[in-house]
């Protein structure tokens, strides 16, 4: 068993992988810096509208839909819209179109449903 000294992982001068990723317990995170010096992160987690729960990165079946507002007098959309994220595992119980109506139904977009 020579070799695995430190176990499974490799040490950061022991890498041959791309600089910014180093596998192993010495691992950085890897910054991320736009032209402006400011730091941002690649990935946001979103969460469900309905649920509040986190919508992970691999759930596939998640979606986000854009609701315009109408405006009552004309019957004509406002330009503006409400953004709801729901979870796969919602859409996967047959729940999703209840979380439509009533989330819609609590921000006064849809009345009456």
């Amino acid at each position: 068993l020579e070799g695995f000294a430190n176990g499974p992982f490799l040490l950061p001068s022991q890498s041959k992988s791309c600089p910014l990723f180093v596998r192993g317990p010495f691992a950085k995170p890897s910054n991320m810096q736009n032209e402006a010096g400011e730091y941002v992160d690649i990935y946001t987690p979103r969460k469900c509208s309905y649920t509040n729960t986190l919508i992970a990165a691999k759930d596939h079946a998640s979606v986000q839909i854009n609701v315009a507002e109408i405006d009552e007098t004309t019957g004509q959309a406002t330009g503006t819209f409400k953004t709801y994220a729901l979870c796969g595992a919602l859409r996967g119980m047959g729940e999703a179109d209840d979380a439509i109506n009533r989330l819609t139904t609590d921000d006064k977009i849809a009345a009456g449903l």
